[in-house]
């Protein structure tokens, strides 16, 4: 059947076939990024990575607020509802679950009426922003940026795997660990 084409038919099936080469990697790749097929859980971030939100610095926060001077990691979260004490717990909890790496996270809670829990900073806002919704959390880096974020609700083991993965791939400085 080949040998009946013409040669202007062949050269086009070569081409259409040379773009499916290139062209069908990509299709696959663009397939498993926006319907998540494929990829493992342990390469998939939980929350929304790098989210458009000012650095802590920048947030309205009561002054003077020592979480904002810390050259930790800061695990911040809105509470300032009936369920405050319900997840002010689970943070907690997650914070513990964290072992040896719980010296290098604070825990802050912004918006909090009651104590805060052992360990914890309060951090009242001036004036609530409009990108914070209550029960909201966000993991900050050192530099005060907010590396992840996460919506009311999410379950706290897909927020420790996170957590546990971004200190693992962030170690301490050698000179803060013999201090």
């Amino acid at each position: 059947m080949i040998g009946r084409l013409s040669s202007d038919t062949r050269q086009r099936l070569k081409l259409l076939a040379l773009i499916a080469l290139f062209a069908g990697p990509m299709l696959v790749a663009w397939i498993m990024v926006e319907w998540r097929v494929g990829i493992p859980d342990e390469r998939v971030a939980h929350g929304e990575l790098m989210p458009s939100l000012p650095p802590l610095a920048q947030w309205p926060l009561e002054k003077p607020n020592p979480v904002v001077e810390s050259d930790d990691w800061v695990l911040a979260y809105a509470c300032d509802g009936d369920d405050c004490e319900v997840v002010a717990d689970r943070w907690w909890r997650l914070h513990r679950a964290l072992g040896k790496d719980a010296t290098r996270v604070i825990r802050l809670r912004l918006g909090a009426r009651e104590a805060p829990l052992p360990g914890e900073v309060a951090g009242p806002w001036l004036q609530r922003p409009d990108w914070s919704d209550e029960g909201e959390l966000w993991f900050i880096d050192p530099e005060g940026r907010v590396v992840l974020a996460y919506e009311a609700g999410q379950k706290a083991d897909g927020v420790l795997d996170d957590v546990k993965r971004l200190l693992k791939m962030n170690p301490e400085p050698a000179l803060a660990s013999r201090e």
